[in-house]
């Protein structure tokens, strides 16, 4: 009876609290304070601020910053606020997208011309499924290269993510460490990632090369899904195919503008830093380094798929983590 009083006597107090519009109004949140290192500080002074990069401040509304646009205030509670990071030269660094410890200096000695030689039937299907979308591709873009070096980008950065993803999956499912691939695979989807950003910078996509891009996505996503699935080894030689092919339209693509045929523009500002280029670097340098990049994701994917057909799993081969 004791207990039964006493518990109504805390409800009717709790209830008041937890009920009362005063005690769940966000002012009343905002002014609430929390213990920190250093005493007591208000919620209402935890806020983000999204910095203003030197583009936005020459000119308003510019463009030129894919990583932080303007200067925003977020008010948060949570106490997350995001770090204050400066290049090696004391200026601050604007990219949100990307930190300075994820740039790199391209390696552009390695071998262009390595190819794997289809002698399997799962090899030869991969090859000939590549060299028939060769086909459309260049019914489509002629000698638009920039606008073609957009469009493979978007379907380039799609097998690293899925293999990624269901190696990951694979990992939790068995309780198995997976070699380090899953790392190794979503790096190559976000280095791809990055080549688009670089050259949206340089090409501007209409409506119906985005329509196409969603339509394409949507299929190879799924495809690729599907294919990983069956047989992994199909599927990393297909990629590293797409690899070689895309060796090829970057090289054709420098030869354009060594011919002149396509403005050697500057180089965009995130390219610079991304790859650790010189201030002054150009289109071409940015083409150079990219297609350095899809040669070492063929010899990734080359590589995974030789582990399967070797009836091993990728677990067993340490994978190649931060090869570029």
């Amino acid at each position: 009876m004791m207990m039964s009083r006493y518990g109504a006597k805390v409800m009717a107090t709790a209830g008041q609290r937890l009920f009362s519009s005063s005690a769940v109004s966000p002012n009343h949140l905002l002014k609430s304070r929390v213990p920190t290192s250093g005493g007591l500080r208000e919620f209402s002074k935890m806020t983000f601020e999204k910095k203003k990069t030197e583009d936005n401040k020459s000119e308003k509304g510019s463009k030129g910053d894919q990583g932080n646009k303007g200067e925003e205030l977020i008010v948060s509670y949570w106490g997350v606020k995001p770090m204050k990071i400066t290049k090696d030269d004391g200026t601050e660094w604007k990219w949100s997208c990307f930190r300075p410890w994820e740039t790199y200096k391209a390696d552009l000695t390695i071998d262009l011309k390595k190819h794997h030689v289809p002698s399997t039937l799962p090899d030869k299907l991969a090859y000939w499924t590549v060299k028939s979308l060769r086909w459309p591709t260049d019914l489509f873009f002629q000698r638009r290269y920039g606008c073609r070096a957009m469009m493979l980008e978007t379907v380039a950065a799609v097998p690293g993510m899925v293999g990624g993803m269901l190696v990951h999956c694979k990992s939790l499912r068995r309780f198995e460490q997976s070699g380090g691939w899953i790392k190794a695979l979503l790096e190559e989807a976000e280095n791809e990632r990055m080549h688009l950003m670089t050259f949206m910078e340089i090409a501007k996509p209409n409506w119906y090369e985005r329509a196409l891009v969603i339509a394409v996505q949507g299929v190879f996503f799924n495809a690729y899904f599907l294919g990983y699935i069956i047989s992994p080894k199909f599927a990393h030689r297909m990629v590293g195919y797409l690899e070689e092919e895309a060796i090829h339209s970057y090289t054709e693509f420098l030869k354009e503008l060594d011919n002149g045929n396509i403005e050697n523009v500057p180089a965009p500002a995130i390219a610079i830093d991304y790859w650790r280029l010189p201030a002054h670097a150009t289109l071409r340098d940015v083409v150079m380094v990219v297609r350095a990049d899809e040669a070492h994701h063929r010899d990734v994917n080359h590589y995974a798929s030789d582990i399967h057909y070797q009836g091993r799993e990728l677990k067993e081969a340490p994978a190649p983590i931060g090869y570029h």
